[in-house]
């Protein structure tokens, strides 16, 4: 049997790591792996996250078994953040997943079982898992224009005149916000463009949301989703709490399925359930309880909030002084684009040559597309990297 199999394509990232983590050279850069650092290169235990799980310890007294969707009280707090009170709470169907790959992979799923024969539509680029599940589910997928190489913003007029291609039963895949690989985003007025040719093409929207709190702010970063939710008769919703709460290796996200009538809601829960059964039975816990504890605890909350803030606002301040400092030496407003995107993830917008020249040169690591991650950045290494930059020509 084992004989049959044919080696897989190494994952793009996890190959620049372990590049990263055998380069001697002392004075290397890693704006690869998609995972926040602070400045000294560390993902912290939140502080709200830290005091939860001293609480929970005093008092949890059983790991058995929670429930195939999880806790019902983790729906409602993610259901609550993402959501708010853009769609009544009775219209939605949501279950605890490993991670948001989880959810993704579950509602890609649901979309094979309620239509086979739909297509994703995915943007140009995507975060490359959403693809490699397609793939690997079988599910066609068309890519729509997303990132303009010149201007390194959204190409809103090639997105809108290749989404309605769609046709009713066809699936749109949305980046909520701070989009991955490209940082590059939507505004309001352009989601609502969206929201009307979803309507006008009958297609259904499935929002990856991975980032809430990592851009503008935690209600700003939501408003697409609530739009989009609260304007058509149904969509998907993927979230993942491994960012904002900084709890990656807990692997906790989230699936919600959005209705417009509430008595489409029970067969929506049960069919997650059923989902979930076949791939993994039981989701974990840990982090979908620490992510309750949090959200349903006031002073918690507000610590938890302020401490998020802190790192956005950290993640902005490192892309005005790249932004500034590479004005400085090119003598150009070229790379503003940098202070304009949003979250963790900008594209330069380079060629995987000069991207190799970076890291051979200069021991900058990021991906070949040209997207590299601003947490990997501090004050001391932003004027590393812009001299990098201008020197190889970018």
């Amino acid at each position: 049997m084992f004989a049959n199999l044919k080696a897989q394509p190494a994952d793009t990232i996890l190959s620049l790591a372990k590049a990263y983590r055998e380069d001697p050279r002392a004075e290397k850069i890693d704006l690869g792996v998609g995972v926040y650092k602070n400045a000294e290169g560390v993902t912290p235990v939140m502080r709200a996250v830290k005091k939860a799980e001293q609480q929970l310890w005093e008092v949890e007294s059983t790991k058995s078994y929670v429930g195939l969707t999880g806790d019902p009280a983790f729906s409602d707090v993610m259901v609550d953040l993402v959501l708010g009170d853009s769609v009544a709470r009775a219209n939605v169907a949501a279950a605890a997943t490993p991670g948001g790959t989880g959810a993704v992979r579950q509602a890609f799923e649901l979309i094979k079982m309620a239509n086979p024969e739909a297509r994703v539509f995915v943007s140009n680029p995507t975060w490359p898992n959403h693809v490699s599940i397609l793939g690997y589910l079988d599910i066609e997928h068309v890519p729509y224009r997303y990132f303009d190489a010149e201007t390194r913003g959204v190409d809103f007029d090639g997105m809108m005149a290749d989404l309605k291609t769609a046709k009713a039963g066809d699936v749109v895949l949305l980046h909520g916000c701070c989009h991955n690989p490209t940082g590059a985003n939507l505004n309001l007025t352009q989601w609502q463009i969206v929201v009307d040719i979803l309507l006008d093409t009958g297609a259904i929207p499935m929002i990856d949301i991975a980032y809430q709190g990592f851009g503008d702010g935690l209600e700003e970063d939501a408003a697409g989703t609530r739009l989009v939710a609260s304007s058509v008769p149904e969509c998907l919703i993927a979230g993942s709490c491994s960012k904002n709460f900084g709890i990656y290796r807990e692997r906790t996200g989230i699936l919600m399925a959005v209705s417009a009538d509430a008595s489409q809601q029970p067969l929506n829960q049960d069919t997650l359930a059923y989902l979930n059964r076949q791939n993994f039975s039981f989701p974990p816990d840990h982090g979908a309880r620490l992510v309750t504890m949090v959200l349903s605890d006031p002073d918690l909350r507000a610590d938890w909030a302020a401490e998020l803030e802190e790192v956005r606002l950290g993640m902005l301040d490192l892309r005005t002084q790249l932004a500034g400092e590479l004005q400085r030496l090119s003598g150009s407003d070229r790379f503003g684009f940098l202070a304009q995107h949003r979250g963790m993830f900008s594209r330069l917008g380079t060629t995987p040559e000069l991207v190799e020249q970076l890291r051979a040169e200069h021991a900058i690591y990021m991906i070949s597309d040209s997207r590299m991650n601003i947490a990997g950045l501090n004050a001391q290494s932003v004027p590393i990297l812009a001299k990098a930059i201008i020197e190889a020509g970018v």
